[in-house]
């Protein structure tokens, strides 16, 4: 153990060196005109969403330490309910038109890729998009939520989301997403 002697003081802290960490996302319902070529139908334009507890303290701190139990983003959900709750492990209204193993086409997998937003490189991005092709629902919903996980099961630890304009989501249309979280 060290001891510090009177007087000596630790170094202050400077003024601006707290990292914070902000997300946005955008979902866009697409469908396909006769020749296949897809058009916009739906924009929620850029949304800010809210990092929730567990999503700071799994994915960010413990995955910094390597610690047992750190998770990183694998998977996007949609859904029809609440913005998550800081503890939430499932999203509220969460799409389940496919269940058992098919359920991979409710959560879809996402790629990643570290990406400038405003001239900031600190940042990554996730996107995905749900096909309409795979069958990820089989009635019309009214979709108003969206967040990132890392596991396709019902059980898991949300990162961040958020809710949207409740947008009528038919069962022709894709849905493409896009997911930034930057750092500052």
């Amino acid at each position: 153990m060290s001891v510090r002697s009177k007087g000596q003081n630790l170094p202050k802290r400077p003024k601006h060196d707290g990292i914070r960490v902000r997300g946005f996302f955008r979902v866009n319902l697409v469908e396909h005109d006769v020749e296949g070529n897809p058009y916009i139908v739906g924009d929620s334009g850029w949304q800010e969403n809210t990092v929730v507890v567990t999503g700071k303290l799994h994915y960010l701190a413990m995955a910094l330490g390597s610690v047992s139990g750190s998770k990183y983003v694998k998977r996007m959900a949609l859904g029809t309910g609440a913005a998550p709750a800081s503890n939430d492990t499932a999203l509220a209204g969460e799409l389940s038109d496919r269940t058992g193993t098919a359920n991979t086409a409710n959560r879809i997998s996402v790629g990643a890729a570290n990406t400038a937003i405003n001239g900031v490189s600190a940042n990554v991005s996730f996107v995905g998009t749900w096909a309409s092709t795979n069958s990820f629902v089989t009635a019309t919903h009214n979709i108003s939520n969206i967040a990132v996980l890392w596991t396709e099961d019902a059980a898991g630890t949300i990162f961040a989301g958020n809710t949207y304009n409740s947008s009528l989501l038919n069962t022709n249309q894709d849905v493409q997403a896009t997911y930034a979280i930057q750092f500052s």
